[in-house]
């Protein structure tokens, strides 16, 4: 058999180079980008067609009056459409800033204003954001899917050399600016991290380190406007010739349809999300009458090789696709009994830990995954504690060179001495491997001056199943949880969360069930950490970014209008 050679990523100078090599190598009958839709699968690009779009795009961007160094706004849901935008972007010389649909018209106005973007690409069909009162009205549109389209052969714009033509522009190198993501919008000052294709291509080395090599098939359902799904699913799953669909839903039947179809290998995913599938599976094992069996199986699975895990529940694996191997994610905390689930069927959970300004800072991997850990870094990413207050630190050719035109704001958070300050605050275990305590602007620090990292609190609760949870502090002193019910699945269900939807006798057993908790939580809890109250939320979900992380500061709000309500001492 022929050892299949797959590409070095320091070998190129820019990521159009990644997307010429990946053209050459890869035929015009093999999909790399597909689109699946509740009609089907629709579009499915070949790396060549890839190619071509993006070639089509970047003339059209030149003809439109751009110029190199000029922003170009993207807003489109998931479509093979958006990442040929993307590298048309950069044959152009422009800096493309993606926009996410789920970003509230305010942010979309100062993300426009701060980044002085000259042109909107907005995407089409029946999930395309709308333009009209998002705040974007005054930018000059066009539509997403006319920019890769074939050209009209009347069309007086495209000269018989026009290839020719494009193949003459000026090609960028690793110091070229080629994206501005904007990682904050909820202030009146949001940040724009820079990237350059030299960040890129270090952080696909990264990557490739983590993720090795091989014929990935891939469902794509995180945001493309988010590093993660860039740089692991779309550039490095580009490079290496994976298959990706992407897929417009949160729903696991939904989901879980489109693996089954594309026989998908790996999955890049939010812990949000694998929580979705998690109880999405559960649900249908439910609803068939074998949950006792089920879970009978998994306590004797646990014990087995991975491979035997899989042959156990071969059943389940074939509405899986059959070839799910591995899930890869990061981005917020994962609760280690999540991670065991799943691997008690054979399924491998890589968690890692990183930020769009740096990458992937460290990661677990295929062969070393403990839970509650998220790995050790991955030359050349450096990561040391700050000696005071253990800040997580990291340096290396994958960090960003600061934020767009704010240098206030750049030497903050980069400083002189070329280390990224992460605002996160970690140790390491016995092994060496990164463990995350919380966030530094999250920390309570108490009248008595001991702190309390609300995390630690709610990774805490996450493990006796009430993971829809946000700890404050609600008067000097007094720390409280907002939480949602057990097993509410809010992002594909709202419907089943909150007061709003309880009756009395429900609302009643759910409180009831919810103070056992926090009960047994303030048992494994310092003095200091310990609850004074819960508080259940009265919305079908918590207000979330585009990631799906909560927006603390919008729940704070609420909380601090709130009467707080104590747990009760009679159960």
């Amino acid at each position: 058999m022929d050892t299949v050679t797959y590409p070095e990523p320091s070998a190129y100078q820019s990521l159009i180079d990644l997307l010429d090599d990946a053209a050459q190598r890869y035929p015009t009958d093999r999909p790399v980008l597909s689109l699946r839709t509740d009609r089907g699968l629709e579009a499915a690009w070949s790396a060549p067609e890839l190619r071509l779009r993006a070639r089509l795009a970047a003339w059209r961007l030149r003809a439109m009056g751009l110029a190199p160094g000029d922003r170009l706004l993207t807003w489109s849901p998931s479509t093979p459409a958006l990442p040929a935008a993307y590298w048309g972007a950069m044959m152009a010389g422009l800096v493309f800033v993606p926009l996410d649909v789920r970003m509230a018209p305010a942010v979309l106005r100062r993300i426009a204003q701060r980044s002085g973007a000259r042109l909107l690409a907005v995407g089409g069909g029946e999930a395309a954001p709308d333009v009209e009162g998002s705040g974007l009205e005054d930018v000059p549109r066009v539509e997403l899917e006319s920019l890769v389209a074939d050209p009209e052969p009347s069309d007086p714009s495209w000269p018989q050399d026009w290839s020719d033509q494009l193949d003459r522009w000026p090609r960028p190198d690793r110091s070229s600016l080629v994206e501005i993501v904007y990682t904050s919008g909820t202030t009146s000052v949001p940040k724009g991290v820079q990237l350059t294709h030299g960040t890129f291509l270090s952080t696909i080395e990264v990557a490739r380190e983590l993720v090795p090599p091989r014929p990935h098939r891939m469902v794509g359902i995180l945001p493309l406007s988010h590093l993660f799904e860039q740089v692991i699913v779309l550039f490095y799953g580009t490079m290496i010739g994976a298959e990706i669909v992407y897929v417009r839903s949160y729903n696991p039947r939904t989901l879980f349809e489109a693996m089954r179809e594309l026989r998908a290998t790996t999955m890049v995913v939010a812990p949000q999300i694998l929580q979705l599938f998690w109880s999405g599976l559960v649900r249908e094992v439910e609803r068939q009458g074998r949950l006792a069996a089920f879970d009978r199986a998994r306590r004797v699975a646990r014990h087995l090789p991975m491979a035997w895990r899989r042959q156990l529940f071969r059943g389940l694996h074939a509405q899986l696709g059959g070839e799910l191997t591995m899930f890869a994610t990061a981005g917020a905390y994962l609760p280690p009994d999540l991670q065991r689930q799943w691997e008690d069927l054979g399924i491998r959970v890589v968690q890692g830990y990183g930020a769009t300004e740096v990458g992937p800072a460290a990661s677990n991997t295929e062969h070393d995954h403990p839970p509650g850990v998220v790995g050790r870094t991955v030359p050349p990413v450096r990561l040391k504690l700050d000696p005071g207050d253990s800040e997580i630190l990291i340096s290396g050719p994958t960090v960003s060179p600061g934020y767009f035109d704010d240098e206030q704001a750049t030497a903050a958070a980069f400083g002189s001495d070329g280390w990224y300050r992460s605002g996160d605050i970690g140790r390491f275990d016995e092994h060496g491997r990164l463990v995350l305590v919380g966030r530094k602007k999250n920390i309570i620090v108490l009248p008595n001056g001991l702190n309390v990292y609300p995390e630690d609190i709610e990774n805490l609760l996450a493990d006796h199943d009430l993971d829809q949870a946000v700890v404050l502090e609600t008067s000097p002193g007094r720390i409280e949880a907002v939480v949602m019910p057990p097993g509410t699945t809010p992002i594909v269900a709202p419907g089943r969360g909150g007061q709003a939807s309880q009756s009395g006798v429900a609302e009643e057993a759910v409180r009831t069930h919810i103070d056992a908790i926090v009960k047994a939580v303030n048992a494994e809890l310092a003095p200091h950490q310990r609850l004074s109250g819960w508080r259940l939320w009265p919305e079908p979900d918590f207000p979330r970014t585009h990631m799906l992380k909560v927006r603390r500061d919008a729940v704070r709000a609420w909380a601090e209008a709130d009467v707080p309500l104590a747990v009760r001492e009679d159960r």
